[in-house]
């Protein structure tokens, strides 16, 4: 059969990326507590397409994924990106995963145990100049007004917020250890359950802990700037306001 694909384009365009985006596909992840954690994942994988070619050969992207599948992690990312650049004859090769992570958690008084679901991310481009990773994590926490706190004679508006995080690293890392240290720069962290005791205990410690979102971008960075296995990274968060019919939002990023 004649290979369509690689038949001449006589337009002299280049393809900066083409592949195939929106995969829905199980895939396997590292999980500290329990070894791996099967989870379903979102895939964009691409390539540059010189302007000689008409097409690329999508097919083959679903196929590297597949031999893989077993095993998509910090470790095995850019292998995969430089497979797919040799199996495809391309010059350079990204892909983007997204996918949900379970942790069980704690309740702070009762001890009662849940499972709290976060956005993970990896995403990665390999070409012939340099190979770069990055893992990114999408947070929900809680934070309460400073302003509010100080001006009302009782209470303080408080409001749920997310916060992203992308990073450069040196070294592998748990994203869990990530995702503490983002809770850790709110107001307060979100369970799935809570007891009376446990809601009690969570309110009025994000009561003593109020902060902007300004002060959650900062926490953040200022906690990633410590660890000198990041190399660069990007913090987002936005506070979805609860006496306000708009966000409010702030970003970082190490130069």
């Amino acid at each position: 059969m004649i290979d369509i694909q690689n038949l001449e384009d006589i337009r002299n365009i280049d393809i900066k990326k083409v592949g195939v985006k929106g995969i829905k596909y199980p895939i396997i992840v590292l999980d500290r507590a329990n070894g791996v954690q099967n989870v379903n994942a979102t895939i964009n994988m691409y390539v540059n397409l010189p302007h000689r070619f008409k097409g690329t050969h999508m097919s083959r992207f679903v196929e590297i994924l597949n031999a893989h599948r077993g095993k998509i992690n910090m470790k095995t990312f850019l292998t995969i990106l430089d497979e797919v650049r040799e199996k495809l004859h391309a010059e350079s090769a990204h892909m983007e995963i997204e996918f949900p992570y379970f942790i069980e958690k704690t309740a702070p008084v009762s001890n009662a145990k849940s499972l709290m679901d976060y956005t993970c991310m990896f995403c990665g481009t390999s070409d012939s100049q340099k190979k770069e990773f990055l893992a990114g994590i999408v947070v929900p926490v809680t934070t309460v007004c400073p302003c509010s706190k100080e001006m009302s004679r009782m209470g303080a508006h408080n409001q749920r917020s997310i916060v992203t995080v992308k990073v450069r690293s040196q070294r592998w890392f748990w994203m869990e250890d990530l995702i503490s240290l983002v809770e850790q720069s709110a107001s307060g962290e979100l369970y799935s359950l809570l007891k009376r005791v446990d809601e009690k205990y969570v309110t009025e410690k994000s009561y003593e802990n109020p902060m902007f979102v300004e002060d959650v971008v900062r926490n953040v960075a200022q906690r990633l700037n410590q660890d000198d296995n990041f190399t660069w990274y990007s913090v987002e968060a936005e506070n979805f306001e609860s006496i306000h019919n708009h966000s409010a939002y702030a970003y970082i990023e190490k130069d």
